[in-house]
């Protein structure tokens, strides 16, 4: 095989194993699949040691972020209500994980995304909220705290932080089926 050969058949080996998708996304049109204990994988470009690995500690009182709690938004033409609480929300459904693509943007809450933090996504929390996230899949447990909006993919209910997602053995599949409970406090709203 001459040498022009032989990278034209390298790179088309390295095409091919860096997929479709970005990483950390999974194609809406693609289900997830069904398996038993899946564990978390290393990703290229991702620095498994600048992963939280500190417990999240939920504060006393928690305070509504003055931005990214509107009454109601509109993302993708689908209009999104907003909840006036947390207190007693508890769903169970579809995660996924964002992370280099989004790293360093500003979050709906005004904060920064930092993919190495105990962070995650929702639709409808207000900012923030600290839920408890259950893997159904492999039984692993987490708490996060709520401050951006998404996912915007239709059948998911939570878009985790790679550290997140990490510790919780989603990196791998990109999905699993989980519980959120919002913890208490709930945030109230900010004097004016």
């Amino acid at each position: 095989m001459n040498k022009w050969w032989r990278w034209v058949w390298c790179l088309w080996a390295i095409g091919f194993n860096q997929g479709c998708t970005p990483v950390g996304h999974v194609s809406a049109s693609v289900p997830p699949t069904s398996v038993g204990i899946i564990e978390s994988v290393a990703i290229p470009g991702y620095d498994l040691e600048m992963i939280s690995m500190e417990d999240v500690v939920v504060p006393g009182a928690l305070i509504k972020s003055r931005i990214g709690n509107p009454d109601s938004y509109e993302e993708f033409g689908e209009r999104y209500k907003v909840l006036q609480s947390s207190n007693g929300f508890r769903e169970k459904g579809l995660a996924s994980w964002y992370g280099i693509d989004f790293h360093g943007r500003d979050t709906s809450s005004g904060e920064v995304y930092d993919m190495y933090e105990m962070t995650a996504a929702h639709k409808t929390l207000p900012l923030p909220t600290y839920v408890r996230v259950s893997n159904l899949d492999n039984g692993r447990s987490s708490i996060v705290r709520v401050n951006d909006r998404g996912p915007f993919i239709e059948g998911r209910i939570i878009d985790l932080s790679y550290a997140a997602a990490y510790r919780l053995g989603i990196t791998g599949p990109g999905t699993a089926n989980v519980e959120i409970i919002a913890l208490e406090p709930a945030a109230v709203d900010p004097q004016r």
